[in-house]
């Protein structure tokens, strides 16, 4: 089902004030931003190797990312891994008893499609599936 690690997502209060970081500090290949106004976010992505690093930055205050940051404070927010055929994946979970947020591939960053698995199926960690349809 899982093909690879497709990126770690990080809540930041700001895109401009921690960009330069991953990019200068770290080196790290800066793919560029994105709104993804179904979640409330705008997005930058960072390329290391296969991987990347997603930065989420609220863009409203009811956002999920919003409401993690004022619980949590900034950090990881998720880890998110790749399949070949999300719907397929989110059938598999589901007839295995895993709770699901999403039963339903939505859309993501990147014209990927999307579900996330509840943290308390996951051991406490958000985790997002991701199809890269492009």
């Amino acid at each position: 089902m899982l093909t690879k690690i497709d990126h770690i997502g990080i809540a930041v209060t700001s895109l401009e004030a921690a960009i330069p970081f991953y990019r200068d500090n770290l080196g790290m290949e800066f793919r560029g931003t994105e709104e993804v106004s179904e979640q409330k976010v705008r997005v930058a992505m960072l390329q290391i190797g296969e991987s990347k690093i997603e930065l989420l930055e609220p863009i409203a205050e009811d956002s999920p990312v919003a409401k993690f940051i004022e619980k949590n404070g900034a950090g990881i927010h998720h880890i998110a891994y790749e399949v070949d055929d999300i719907q397929a994946s989110i059938d598999k979970l589901l007839a295995e008893g895993v709770r699901m947020i999403d039963t339903q591939p939505r859309s993501g960053a990147h014209g990927a499609s999307i579900c996330f698995i509840h943290p308390k199926s996951s051991m406490g960690v958000l985790t997002e599936l991701c199809q890269h349809l492009a």
